[in-house]
């Protein structure tokens, strides 16, 4: 079970430093023992096996404690993204039928307008020492410190491994956000293979920046405390700040996403950072090529792993960091014990370089989405690997990500299907064209995008967030460079130079998001080139 995790590091490791927050630290026997005082909190609350357990927190101790004093009682854990909004939290508390909610006592005003308040039984607050604490009309409250000390015996629940342990939203970028549910297997075991690849031990300080809300995010805290390590929780806002969190917390692991490596990639980095800095993850998207180099300059001793997960498979490959100067671009191979293929709509499997779709089957994958059947039987589906005299078969996850390996079963990644753009009866990755616009000096950041054309089905269309200089200027060694690098259907035939990419609560480019923005914005530079590369195309 996940509370296994921590009660098998609190006994081997108790005066080592588990958690790591704000200048504050938490022992391994500290964390234990607060998570056992909670889940006894948490049963005087009512809350049995399967009960929801909502948590509305930026990336902080109480996230943790709460996801393992569930763990102990049998409830679910579901962490929701500081990020989002009223609406959305009341969205998500609807959706998962949540019987508490833990969050800071500056929600309790928009809570008041909460269609959500019909499912909650309990308010837990953070933050406040207000004797009673804020009130919320019709459902109980009371003080985080409060549940944790009141030394509350609990019946510690009986499970299965299989069983329901954690709730975990997707980002919503392909729609409404949707509940993962994530067993205590796929989290022990993805915990025990990914710290056996990053040959972490118990000396390693993690760095915990992206959202525990995010199941890469999670991950570092359950790959943390699988080996005895430091988990650093902070929440990732500026560059330059998480820059100085590296120093100061002595940070030998660092997971981070496209668009927070292009960033960082950009800046000079602390010497004490590159001497501590032992390895960086990547996952989330294709980190493109010019950020690798631009890291391998800036990292000469660390460790890149390039990475590929989705919720509903928690992990599923890596690259060597061995193999990266030679399979630029890859995402390597399937992690021990899990099969990732590409496969065509048959499920045969793909020939080295034939696009087909991702699929997932091992111990990671999850158990479906929440309170959803017909959406789970489209995308979790058996896949026939094993001989037909086993009548059965394990189910899979059908990612809708589409990927092609090379001669030697390396996989890489082409896109989503759904954010292919479809130009001139052409398929074009978006990561292709953002590779070579991130090529060009003074581009910090770049996304792809097809905006619809009555002439071209789609145009590519490229958003440019510039790190200095002219945005005409800028704009135009883009399309200069475009122009050398792709062939005429895949340059760009609109540069839009802008402030900031949307983002979805994970920290990944929006791409609806973004394709709105375009699609309304006037100031776009248009390539010089763009009547010849219409001509061409035709």
């Amino acid at each position: 079970m996940l509370h296994d995790l921590l009660d098998e590091s609190a006994a081997r490791y108790p005066r080592d430093e588990a958690l790591c927050y704000n200048g504050s630290s938490y022992s391994y026997a500290t964390l234990q023992a607060r998570t056992l005082a909670l889940a006894g909190g948490l049963s005087t609350l009512g809350v049995r096996k399967w009960d929801r357990v909502v948590v509305y927190l930026p990336n902080r101790p109480e996230v943790v404690e709460v996801a393992f004093a569930c763990s102990r009682i049998g409830a679910i854990f579901v962490p929701a993204n500081f990020l989002l909004k009223p609406r959305q939290l009341d969205y998500l508390l609807k959706d998962a039928a949540a019987r508490v909610l833990v969050a800071s006592a500056a929600v309790a005003r928009p809570l008041q307008t909460m269609e959500a308040l019909r499912v909650l039984d309990t308010v837990v607050w953070c933050d406040t020492h207000a004797d009673p604490a804020p009130c919320v009309t019709g459902v109980q409250t009371c003080t985080y410190d409060a549940l944790v000390s009141s030394n509350e015996p609990f019946e510690q629940r009986r499970m299965l491994e299989d069983e329901p342990a954690a709730l975990l939203y997707t980002s919503g970028s392909t729609g409404r956000p949707k509940g993962v549910v994530v067993s205590h297997r796929n989290l022990v075991s993805g915990a025990m293979i990914v710290s056996g690849y990053l040959h972490n031990t118990r000396s390693d300080r993690i760095l915990a920046a992206l959202p525990l809300s995010f199941d890469y995010g999670l991950s570092q805290v359950t790959t943390a405390l699988t080996v005895g390590a430091c988990a650093v929780l902070t929440t990732y806002v500026l560059p330059a700040a998480l820059l100085q969190e590296l120093v100061r917390e002595r940070i030998t692991g660092l997971a981070g996403v496209p668009t927070m490596w292009m960033h960082l990639s950009s800046l000079e980095w602390p010497g004490e950072a590159v001497q501590s800095l032992r390895y960086i993850t990547n996952s989330g998207g294709t980190l493109p090529n010019a950020v690798i180099e631009r890291l391998r300059r800036r990292l000469p001793n660390t460790k890149i792993y390039c990475m590929y997960g989705l919720t509903e498979a928690f992990r599923s490959t890596f690259l060597d960091p061995d193999e990266l100067p030679q399979r630029m671009g890859s995402i390597g191979k399937a992690i021990s014990g899990q099969e990732v293929i590409v496969v065509r709509p048959d499920g045969s499997a793909c020939e080295p370089g034939e696009i087909g779709e991702l699929v997932h089957r091992g111990s990671l994958v999850t158990l479906g989405y929440w309170n959803d059947p017909e959406l789970t039987a489209q995308r979790f589906r058996p896949l026939r690997r094993t001989p037909e005299q086993v009548p059965r078969v394990d189910v899979a996850v059908w990612s809708g990500d589409l990927a092609k390996t090379d001669a030697e079963g390396y996989l890489y990644f082409v896109g989503r299907e759904d954010h292919m753009i479809k130009s001139s009866g052409y398929r074009i990755s978006p990561s292709d064209v953002e590779d070579v616009v991130l090529e060009v000096p003074g581009v910090l950041e770049a996304a792809a995008v097809g905006l619809p054309d009555e002439t071209l089905g789609q145009r590519v269309t490229v958003a440019v967030v510039p790190a200095d200089g002219p945005a005409q200027e800028i704009a135009e060694r883009v399309g200069v460079h475009c122009r050398a690098q792709l062939p005429a259907y895949m340059v760009p035939a609109e540069i839009h130079i802008v402030d900031r990419l949307p983002r979805n609560a994970n920290g990944k480019c929006d791409v609806t998001a973004l394709r709105e923005m375009l699609a309304t914005n006037r100031d776009v530079f248009k390539a010089r080139h763009l009547r010849e590369t219409h001509a061409e195309n035709h």
